[in-house]
């Protein structure tokens, strides 16, 4: 629980240090704090080697999707027929 709670504040002063970024930087910090979180949550919750792999890298890349969506204000939506479109957030 230590961790999670020093994870978290890192993660939150990381975050506001992006207003004079650009958007790849923004893009890579996301990454980065999304793959923190990942790893985290699998040592909190006792994960094995492999699913913490699989935390940190789908924290990764949920987070740099994230970052880039703030950036561009665009987002992907599903169009219901196996599809996507984007529009913004």
């Amino acid at each position: 629980m230590k961790a999670l709670i020093i994870a978290a504040t890192a993660g939150t002063l990381a975050l506001s240090g992006c207003a004079g970024m650009t958007a790849g930087e923004r893009t890579v910090a996301g990454g980065a704090a999304g793959a923190a979180g990942g790893l985290v949550l699998a040592n909190a919750l006792g994960a094995n080697p492999n699913w913490t792999i699989l935390a940190t890298l789908g924290g990764a890349a949920a987070g740099a999707v994230v970052a880039r969506n703030a950036t561009d204000n665009e987002c992907a939506y599903a169009d219901g027929r196996g599809g996507y479109y984007t529009a913004p957030c």
